[in-house]
C-alpha cells in the first residue's frame, strides 16, 4: 500500500528529521500544506536531499499566489536541490474566501483560471523530474487533472466520492487525453480507537471548518458523508484497514493518512495510530 502523511515542522531541521523517519518507517510519500515554514519547497527540497526514496509533495501551494511560469520554475529548482526523483508539485486554486478576503483578487471563472494555469505549469514540467498534481473535486477539474497533469490530490473525499466521481472522471479524461493512467491521492483525517462514536464525534469538532467551504462540501456530498466527522477513517485496527483498503480498492492509487487524536491520553492515541499506518506501510 502507498501510504503517507502529513507533513510539516517548526524548523527545517525538524522537517528533515521527519521525512528521515517517515522514510525509514515505509511511507511512501508526505504531503506539505502551503503553510508549512511560509513555502513549504525549500524545506522539502532539503529533506530531499536528505533522503533516499520518499516522495515530497505540496497540497497544496495556491495557484492565485504565484505565476504559473515562476511556480513551475520553483519546482524545478527544489528538484534540482534535491538530485533526486521524488518531488511532487501540487497545486489548487483554495477558496473564494481565501482568494477574495485574504488575497484581495476575483475569484470569478476559478475554472478557467486552473485550467489555464495547468496548461503552461504542465508544459514547462513536461520534461523535468517533477510529478505535477492538481487538487481537483469538480467535474471540470477532474477532466483538467486527467488532461493536462500526473493527477489529482484529493481532500475529504471519501471511498464511494472516489468509485462513483473521481476515479471514473479523470480516468476518461487521462485515456481521452493519450495520457497514462492518473494517479488519484486520497487524503482523509485518520485515528485508531475503539469507540468509532467517540472518534468521529473529535473528528467532527477537529476537521469542522472543511464542512463549511464549497469545494468541500460538494465532495462530501457525493460521498453521502453528512460532515468530515463521517468521511473521516475512524475504528479500531481492523475497521481502519478496512478503510484504507476500500480507498484503494475504490480506486485511489495512494492514501494520504492525516493523523488526529482520540480521548484524554493523547500521546497513546498519536502511538496507536501511527503504529498502525507503519505496519500498512510496510505491508
Amino acid at each position: 500500500m502507498r501510504i503517507g502523511l502529513t507533513g510539516g515542522g517548526n524548523s527545517a531541521d525538524r522537517i528533515v528529521e521527519q521525512a528521515q523517519q517517515a522514510e525509514a518507517d515505509g511511507f511512501s510519500h508526505l504531503w506539505y500544506p502551503s503553510a508549512v515554514l511560509g513555502d513549504p519547497l525549500a524545506p522539502m527540497a532539503l529533506a530531499g536531499k536528505a533522503t533516499k526514496t520518499i516522495e515530497l509533495g505540496t497540497s497544496v501551494l495556491v495557484s492565485y499566489m504565484c505565476h504559473p511560469m515562476l511556480q513551475a520554475a520553483r519546482a524545478s529548482s527544489a528538484a534540482a536541490t534535491m538530485g533526486r526523483p521524488g518531488l511532487t508539485l501540487g497545486v489548487g486554486p483554495s477558496h473564494k474566501q481565501v482568494v477574495e478576503d485574504y488575497l484581495g483578487l476575483s475569484y470569478d471563472g476559478v475554472g478557467a483560471h486552473m485550467e489555464n494555469y495547468a496548461k503552461v505549469v504542465g508544459k514547462i514540467l513536461r520534461d523535468q523530474p517533477v510529478t505535477f498534481m492538481i487538487s481537483a473535486l469538480a467535474p471540470r477539474l477532474l477532466r483538467v487533472a486527467g488532461e493536462q497533469t500526473d493527477g489529482t490530490i484529493l481532500w475529504m473525499g471519501n471511498a464511494k466520492a472516489v468509485a462513483s466521481h473521481v476515479a471514473p472522471r479523470i480516468t476518461k479524461a487521462a485515456a481521452n487525453a493519450g495520457r497514462p493512467a492518473p494517479r488519484i491521492v486520497a487524503g482523509l483525517p485518520v485515528a485508531v480507537c475503539d469507540d468509532e462514536a467517540e472518534g468521529r464525534a473529535q473528528a467532527a469538532k477537529d476537521f469542522a471548518n472543511y464542512g463549511t467551504l464549497p469545494n468541500y462540501r460538494r465532495i462530501l456530498d457525493i460521498g453521502e458523508a453528512p460532515g468530515p466527522g463521517d468521511a473521516a477513517i475512524v475504528g479500531d485496527e481492523a475497521s481502519v484497514t478496512a478503510q484504507i483498503t476500500a480507498l484503494f480498492e475504490a480506486g485511489a492509487t495512494d492514501v494520504w493518512c492525516a493523523p488526529f487524536v482520540v480521548g484524554d491520553d493523547r500521546s497513546t492515541s498519536r502511538r496507536r495510530t501511527r503504529e498502525l499506518l507503519n505496519e500498512l506501510a510496510r505491508a
